[in-house]
């Protein structure tokens, strides 16, 4: 098995410091039962998850306080949002229907390389740039 680098994240630490940055997005407290729900985990498995966030410098937390990202984990968590909505307008351009694409960007948001995501963005704005072309 791999080992991890210091910094980097797993697939599942990826998806709690997605399913806060949406919780703040959506102006509310990211709070471990906000994030258990988002997820559909129990809360024993975020806080393990916020744990393992904030040794990496992604989180801070007070006791029982709401989970709040630092700079760093901003920027993580947007990258990993950015990722997940790229390939979820790639596949419902493709004929995916919304609930599937949404569950399979999740899965590929993770496993893509960065080569293969700049393709998928640039073929998703050229489609984007010829449907508006095409509508004048």
């Amino acid at each position: 098995m791999r080992r991890l680098e210091k910094d980097q994240m797993t697939q599942s630490l990826e998806d709690y410091l997605e399913a806060i940055y949406i919780i703040i997005k959506e102006g509310r407290s990211a709070c471990v039962r906000d994030v258990a729900r988002h997820i559909n985990v129990k809360m024993p498995s975020v806080v393990k998850a916020i744990h393992e966030l904030k040794k990496m410098g992604l989180v801070t937390q007070e006791p029982y306080g709401p989970i709040e990202l630092t700079p760093k984990g901003r920027k993580a968590a947007d990258s990993v949002l950015n990722r997940h909505t790229l390939l979820r307008r790639f596949l419902v351009k493709l004929g995916v229907s919304g609930k599937t694409a949404d569950k399979d960007a999740c899965l590929m948001e993770h496993i893509l390389s960065a080569e293969t995501l700049d393709k998928i963005r640039s073929y998703t704005q050229e489609e984007e740039e010829t449907t508006d072309e095409n509508a004048d």
